[in-house]
């Protein structure tokens, strides 16, 4: 298969593999708007020429909105094949890809999100096992970060303490949040005027800057939701999902 790397040039006509193809809907306006400025620092974004869910999304570690130590390293935001294009080998191409890059670039090796047992939304444990990956740092919640080096007797990167013990202050529901994933931008408002109708306490807290993700209370900046400062799920919800994880909590 061929594939396309995103530009400035050609990002505004190119589908970004989030299931809509609609540049003036929010989830994708959002998602563009994000990558357009960290493509200055370095973020690569190569997709299948096919439709579909079949990309990889990488950036310099120093760069990563999220609260690790890993400096030159690489580490992937997102490495996502599905549907009919699975089973092809297009997700090895993809990370090939990313460790050449990585190489050519003298980099100490990769890093990226998982857990012991495949999580929503996280790279899947036993895939970054076959290829070389393990475990270098570990979450109080289960999230790890996995490593694949390339620098002989690289230092393993790690959590920062505040994502080592993720935690949130306030009563009730509290998220944080990015606009990295196209489709906060549709569900993040949905389950605040969800909770406003049901009389829910939530707050969502939308990160802006690498700076604010670097220091978050969660590894998982893209999505993390909070319930009396307990971690909950890095699972993206609607608004049936929420009202029942609600009922539950009660």
């Amino acid at each position: 298969m061929d594939y396309i790397r995103l530009t400035k040039e050609n990002l505004e006509s190119e589908h970004i593999c989030c299931a809509i193809s609609n540049n003036k809907d929010i989830q994708v306006s959002s998602k563009k708007a994000w990558l357009s400025e960290r493509l200055d620092e370095g973020l690569v974004f190569l997709k299948s020429v096919e439709r579909g869910k079949c990309f990889i999304e990488y950036i310099p570690a120093e760069n990563a909105w999220v609260p690790i130590e890993a400096d030159g390293y690489i580490y992937i935001d997102c490495l996502w094949v599905s549907g009919s294009l699975k089973g092809h080998g297009y997700s090895n191409d993809l990370l090939n890809e990313c460790i050449r890059d990585a190489e050519e670039n003298g980099k100490k090796g990769l890093c990226i999100l998982s857990s012991a047992k495949k999580k929503p939304f996280l790279a899947d444990p036993k895939y970054l096992k076959y290829k070389g990956f393990d475990t270098a740092d570990e979450a109080d919640n289960g999230i790890q970060l996995w490593y694949l080096p390339i620098e002989k007797d690289a230092e393993k990167p790690r959590f920062k303490d505040c994502a080592k013990h993720p935690r949130a202050d306030g009563d009730g529901y509290v998220l944080y949040y990015t606009s990295q994933c196209p489709f906060n931008g549709k569900y993040v408002p949905l389950l605040e005027k969800t909770a406003k109708e049901h009389g829910i306490p939530f707050k969502a807290v939308h990160i802006k800057t690498k700076e604010e993700a670097k220091n978050a209370p969660t590894p998982t900046t893209t999505y993390a939701l909070f319930y009396n400062g307990a971690y909950v799920t890095n699972e993206q919800m609607n608004e049936a999902k929420f009202l029942k994880l609600s009922e539950n909590m009660i």
